[in-house]
């Protein structure tokens, strides 16, 4: 089946991005992953004024490594030791923490949080999003809100090496299209410590991922009464 996957179903983005209003996010959460991101944020990171070098608003310290194309808001904060390539954007408030690593193609959203020794590569986080300690990010998409427990990994290749499909949220097999898919978690997602996620993963809005624990699959948005 061809992949379709409906963002506003998992994650409220139109509350999001409001210092790029002119340039919102798009409807398909795919667009958001691989070719589609590249080329969405090449596109808003030009619209900015950003070209080959960074264009720094927010604090960075002179101990961080920031190259190539790299948008830092107003009220961002880089630590020092922390490593950024672009294309890279950090919202207002964002904060990229001590020994962390963005390795190209990352947005990460307002107030959200790339902590000590976390790797993040071709995805994004929205505001508020939280991978603070240790994890690794690959080819994902994190929700308002969602917080990533110390160690979690977002696996974003198959063994095989093979392109990944995942299940929609009416639990069709879908073929993605992409040979890198990590995973994509809704808003307000939580997971517990040491957790692994396997690639084409996919969480709905308010669900929990026990410590320690390995999840693959597809599952829907929570009732707020559950949590």
């Amino acid at each position: 089946m061809a992949s379709y996957l409906p963002l506003a179903k998992l994650i409220a983005a139109d509350r999001c991005g409001k210092e790029h209003l002119e340039y919102p996010f798009p409807d398909d959460a795919l667009a958001l992953l691989g070719e589609g991101l590249e080329k969405w944020l090449g596109a808003l990171l030009t619209k900015l004024g950003v070209s080959e070098a960074p264009v720094t608003n927010g604090e960075v310290s002179a101990d961080a490594y920031l190259r190539g194309p790299v948008w830092v808001a107003a009220g961002a904060k880089i630590e020092p030791t922390a490593s950024i390539t672009g294309p890279c954007y950090l919202g207002p408030g964002a904060e990229v923490r001590h020994g962390a690593y963005l390795r190209g193609n990352c947005y990460v959203g307002a107030g959200a949080v790339v902590g000590h020794a976390s790797e993040v590569k071709g995805s994004v986080l929205f505001d508020r999003a939280k991978a603070a300690h240790f994890a690794y990010v690959g080819d994902s998409i994190l929700g308002i809100d969602a917080n990533l427990g110390a160690g979690t990994k977002l696996a974003n290749l198959k063994l095989g090496g093979t392109e990944v499909v995942f299940k929609d949220l009416n639990g069709f097999l879908c073929h993605s299209g992409l040979r890198k898919l990590g995973a994509i978690l809704g808003d307000r997602v939580q997971t517990g410590c040491n957790a692994v996620l396997s690639p084409g993963s996919i969480l709905g809005a308010d669900n929990l991922i026990m410590p320690c624990t390995h999840f693959h699959g597809t599952r829907l948005a929570r009732s707020r009464r559950e949590t």
